[in-house]
């Protein structure tokens, strides 16, 4: 950071931060206003900003939010997100409790086996549902989804983007995270179930009238359009396998996103106006806007700057160097997106395990796959589901301020990096 465009950088990106957690100007508006004097001050460039796969817009997220959007959309006009709000609330006997805990748990399972922003995508309108039907505010059980996508997407290489980045950098398979990384996401779960129950438990206000009205409605009458269900399901299906088979079949899950999207539409009736009207476009661009954003702090020497010198504070020594990676990887992805941090610090990363050496070198890369999954969970910004879910919430009027999400996700995170690093070192070096 030894050039003036570092210092205008940092300052640009801590100017449109300040607005966006404010709330001073929409947080669209403050991402673009950003990369536009990213831009205008040269802190990085077009090819950059739109080309380049280390410090540009991450396409690959982009396209495959975009494809999810169609696919949910399509299927909402089919009623079978009714259907599921209402079997899910009379599985759980009509409790607000009871009904967080379950989606909490399908969430985190299913993180596991899609990425987590499908994953959203695809729970929350049966939340806002469910919360419709029992009159409860929506934003705590979006919010406990939110950050048990991010908890369950830790579980595999498939469950959340970073995990990509550093399985492809370290050279590791869909099994090592499964072994390793798996049996943690499980206790961190059921620990995220406990610890709802204590932050929200100011919500889960029972009201018996609509219990019972919700208790005597029948899921089948929900579904208007058994034809269109049948299509949408099985292209679903078909997009799901390709995620899960993408180390065999090699196809990027945004390709599988959009040719999935692309097959629903031309093979139902629905018109693809209003398959594009249902694309959250704001969420894009705010992601556009913090991608080019981040990407500037990556070209300027910035990110770079703050993770060598985590390398060089460690000294080499395998435990120190475990737990300050995690503890800076959970900072740092609260504060910038947890895919441009990965893709910055695996290059850095890969030294201090050779410096590390056999045999708890890797263990830094479960170190940094924890830190930068679970640290999302801070802030609202801190993962791309995050985002997600609270363009979902303001475009159905039930709007998450970032304080609100900051409220719940920074306690949630303390706890659950306290219970990884504790793991890591009772596995990896007290009984090793």
């Amino acid at each position: 950071m030894n050039n003036w465009q570092a210092w205008a950088a940092l300052a640009v990106f801590a100017g449109a931060y300040v607005l966006i957690i404010t709330e001073w100007v929409h947080r669209v508006a403050a991402a673009l206003g950003g990369a536009a004097l990213m831009l205008a001050l040269r802190a990085t460039d077009d090819e950059s900003a739109f080309f380049s796969t280390d410090s540009g817009i991450d396409w690959n997220v982009i396209f495959l939010l975009m494809g999810m959007m169609m696919i949910v959309g399509v299927l909402r006009r089919t009623g079978v997100f009714e259907y599921l709000a209402i079997w899910a609330v009379k599985r759980a006997k009509a409790r607000p409790f009871r009904v967080m805990a379950m989606l909490v748990v399908i969430t985190a399972l299913a993180s596991a086996l899609l990425d987590n922003v499908t994953t959203v995508l695809l729970v929350a309108p049966v939340t806002l549902l469910i919360c419709d039907r029992l009159r409860l505010k929506a934003a705590p059980f979006l919010i406990a989804e939110v950050l048990a996508s991010n908890i369950g997407g830790t579980a595999t290489l498939v469950g959340d983007p970073p995990n990509i980045i550093i399985a492809s950098r370290a050279g590791l398979t869909f099994n090592d995270f499964l072994v390793h990384l798996a049996p943690l996401a499980v206790v961190l779960t059921a620990a995220l179930v406990l610890i709802c129950r204590l932050l929200f438990r100011g919500f889960f206000v029972h009201d018996e009238d609509r219990a019972q009205e919700v208790m005597s409605l029948s899921e089948r009458e929900a579904v208007h359009d058994p034809r269109l269900l049948t299509q949408g399901l099985a292209v679903l299906a078909l997009v799901i396998a390709g995620f899960v088979l993408h180390p065999v079949v090699h196809y990027a899950p945004s390709v599988v996103a959009l040719l999935g999207a692309g097959l629903l539409v031309a093979v139902s009736k629905v018109e693809v106006k209003d398959v594009l009207a249902e694309v959250e476009w704001p969420t894009l661009a705010f992601f556009a806007g913090l991608f080019v954003m981040v990407g500037a702090l990556i070209e300027t020497g910035v990110i770079a700057t703050v993770s060598q010198a985590l390398a060089h504070a460690t000294g080499g020594n395998a435990l120190g160097s475990v737990m300050a990676l995690l503890g800076a990887s959970s900072v740092l992805s609260a504060i910038v997106d947890n895919i441009p941090y990965v893709a910055t610090m695996a290059p850095i990363t890969s030294d201090l395990v050779h410096t590390v050496g056999e045999p708890h070198g890797v263990v830094l890369w479960w170190a940094l796959a924890l830190g930068a999954d679970l640290g999302g969970n801070a802030t609202a910004i801190g993962a791309s589901a995050n985002v997600v879910v609270l363009g979902i919430a303001e475009r159905n009027r039930q709007p998450i301020t970032f304080w609100t999400f900051t409220r719940y996700g920074l306690p949630v995170t303390a706890v659950t990096i306290a219970i990884s690093a504790l793991y890591l070192w009772l596995r990896y070096f007290a009984f090793a």
